[in-house]
């Protein structure tokens, strides 16, 4: 900072006045996608839009197979996660580091989907329970592929099935890998609650499979 203003000086017309320090520009991009999260949502806070862009680009795969696993549908996920995603904008300001910016972003998704899983309940669709629920065509034979199939479609009607707050307290579990207490801080439910909705989701999901064993 002091080797540029000297340099200022250095170069300014003998007499004149040196100039004023101007404020620092915004950040490039490139700048932006090394900087740390934190420093990215004071920015975001102060109302750089680029600053939230760049925490949404780091999130939003993620936030977005949460949604898609939770509503079982790739257009009604879309639609959530823009919505959270404006809404995050809105509520940047009220974030205050209490828990990580992603538990905080996965509780305004999570809570879109539970809107939207209200309204209406559809059905998950299979290639969509997980990454690696299918193995790969040429794994198996034909009859095994099939039977596959019929199985995970069985499991996505038993999903489809869960009350909204069990299947949420699943997928972040089950499928996500988060921990009870990290669950817990994005229901907003105890984690003795989520340990109790995950224990009745995978009891229903055992029952609704137990043709498959």
């Amino acid at each position: 900072m002091h080797a540029t203003t000297d340099t200022a000086r250095a170069d300014a017309p003998p007499g004149s006045a040196a100039p004023a320090s101007a404020p620092a520009p915004p950040a490039a991009p490139a700048t932006r996608a090394v900087l740390d999260e934190t420093t990215l949502v004071v920015r975001a806070q102060e109302g750089d839009v680029h600053a939230f862009e760049e925490l949404a680009r780091r999130h939003q795969d993620a936030l977005f197979r949460v949604a898609v696993r939770v509503l079982g549908n790739r257009a009604d996920a879309e639609d959530a996660l823009q919505e959270a995603l404006l809404d995050a904008w809105k509520k940047i300001g009220a974030f205050r580091g209490e828990a990580a910016f992603s538990t905080w972003m996965y509780r305004i998704v999570t809570n879109r989907c539970t809107a939207l899983l209200r309204r209406s309940r559809p059905t998950v669709p299979v290639s969509e329970i997980g990454d690696d629920a299918l193995a790969s065509p040429g794994s198996h034979s034909p009859e095994r592929a099939a039977e596959m199939d019929a199985e995970m479609a069985a499991l996505s009607r038993a999903v489809a099935r869960l009350p909204e707050e069990q299947r949420t307290c699943w997928v972040l579990r089950e499928l996500e890998g988060l921990g009870y207490a990290e669950i817990a801080e994005i229901t907003g439910a105890g984690e003795t609650a989520v340990r109790g909705r995950i224990h009745r989701a995978r009891t229903a999901l055992a029952e609704g499979m137990r043709e498959w064993r």
